[in-house]
């Protein structure tokens, strides 16, 4: 990495990690994913509420890009199109599982910081 040292965009290693595993539906993409196996565009929209076919789709290029998702194309009539977390998405189940863990032991914390903050103001 080169640079000034001082910029916190370069300090930080992680920074590029963090913008391409957690934006707003790659965790749960990835989730679905690891935690069901090889999916359907259909049913991962069915089973991540709330995301838009675009916006799928949209994610779902972005992580074949970075190479942490495997799309196969099959080509039958109808053709069908599956989905796989990669050899690479995978090496990102322990970060997942300790991420997991610190959420349970530390979300209701959070949640009673947040109250305790909000009521001094």
């Amino acid at each position: 990495m080169t640079g000034d040292p001082t910029d916190p965009e370069l300090a930080c290693p992680i920074a590029p990690v963090v913008d391409i595993v957690f934006s707003r539906w790659t965790t749960p993409i990835l989730w679905t994913l690891h935690a069901r196996g090889r999916q359907r565009f259909g049913e991962l929209e069915r089973a991540i509420t709330n995301i838009t076919p675009k916006v799928l789709t949209q994610r779902l290029r972005q992580l074949e890009r970075d190479g942490l998702v495997v799309r196969t194309y099959h080509p039958e009539v109808p053709p069908r199109v599956e989905y796989e977390i990669s050899e690479l998405g995978l090496s990102l189940a322990p970060l997942f599982a300790h991420l997991a863990e610190w959420a349970t032991g530390n979300l209701p914390k959070v949640a009673q910081a947040r109250e305790g903050y909000d009521q001094r103001g």
